[in-house]
C-alpha cells in the first residue's frame, strides 16, 4: 500500500513554494547566505523528517538513538578536547576544517534559527533535524567534500540520497543549473552522481554514533562506512579558480 491520501495531502499544506523561490534567488545572489538555505529547506520539507524518523524507529540502533537523544554540539565546540584527541582522526580533521575557515558548529545553529519550525514539532523530530544540522560539517569532513560552492552541491546529493527532502532537492536541481552555466567546461552531472552514489552505498550517517567516532583514525572510518575517495569532485576543483582548495 502507498502512503495514505490523507497524509500526502497533509504533506502538500505545509509546502510554501513562494517562501522557497524567493530565498532561492536571496541564495543565488549571495551563496554565503546559509540560513536562506535553511529557509528552502523548512519551507519544502514537509513530513520528510517525520518519515525519517520512522525509518529511525524501525531500527534497533535508531530506537536507542531517539530514546536517548546525544547532543553531539557540546563535544564539536570544544576545541580543546578535539585538540587533544590522536592526529589523523575525525575529531582533529574536523577541527582543522573549521578552525582553517574560521566557521564553527554554533555558526550553523545561528542559520538554522533565520529560518523557525513549528514550535508544536514532535520531539524525536526536532531532535534529528538538530542533528542532522549539527552533523554537517562532519560529513564534509568524512566524504572529503570542501566548503566550497561545489563541494556544498556535492555533499547535497549525499545527504539527499541519504536524507530524501524536497528542499534539497530543489537546491541541488537549481545549483546544478547555475554551476553549468557559470562553469560549463564542469561535468556537474558527474560530480553531483558521485555524491549521490557515495550516499547511497554509505551507511545512514544519521544513525552512527558520531560522539563515540571522534577519536577514531578518519580513513580508517572512511573505509569502514564505505566512503570512497570524491575523485570527480576534486578533478573538478583542481580545474577552477587556483583559490579553491579540496578538502584532504
Amino acid at each position: 500500500m502507498g502512503e495514505p491520501l490523507t497524509a500526502r495531502f497533509d504533506d502538500l499544506r505545509q509546502v510554501r513554494p513562494l517562501q522557497a523561490w524567493r530565498s532561492m534567488r536571496a541564495l543565488i545572489a549571495d551563496p554565503q547566505a546559509t540560513g536562506e538555505v535553511f529557509r528552502i529547506i523548512e519551507a519544502l520539507k514537509g513530513n520528510a523528517i517525520l518519515h525519517a524518523v520512522q525509518r529511525l524507529r524501525s531500527a534497533p540502533e535508531g530506537r536507542a538513538l531517539l530514546d536517548e537523544k546525544p547532543d553531539i554540539l557540546p563535544l564539536l565546540n570544544d576545541r580543546a578536547a578535539l585538540r587533544a584527541l590522536p592526529g589523523g582522526s575525525l575529531g582533529r580533521a574536523y577541527l582543522h576544517f573549521v578552525e582553517a575557515r574560521d566557521i564553527s558548529a554554533e555558526g550553523l545553529v545561528a542559520a538554522s534559527e533565520e529560518a523557525p519550525r513549528e514550535r508544536e514539532q514532535d520531539p524525536d523530530a526536532r531532535w534529528l533535524a538538530d542533528r542532522l544540522r549539527d552533523i554537517h560539517d562532519l560529513q564534509h569532513v568524512v566524504c572529503g567534500y570542501g566548503p566550497d560552492e561545489l563541494g556544498e552541491l556535492c555533499l547535497l546529493a549525499f545527504m539527499h540520497a541519504q536524507t530524501p527532502n524536497r528542499g534539497i532537492g530543489f537546491i541541488i536541481f537549481m545549483a546544478r543549473r547555475q554551476f553549468r552555466r557559470t562553469n560549463p567546461q564542469i561535468d556537474i552531472d558527474a560530480c553531483v552522481a558521485e555524491g549521490r552514489r557515495t550516499g547511497e552505498c554509505a551507511p545512514w550517517f544519521a544513525q552512527c554514533r558520531w560522539e563515540e567516532l571522534l577519536a577514531e583514525p578518519l580513513e580508517a572510518l572512511r573505509r569502514a562506512l564505505g566512503v570512497q575517495a570524491p575523485t570527480r569532485y576534486r578533478a573538478a576543483l583542481a580545474s577552477l579558480a587556483p583559490d579553491c582548495g579540496a578538502a584532504r
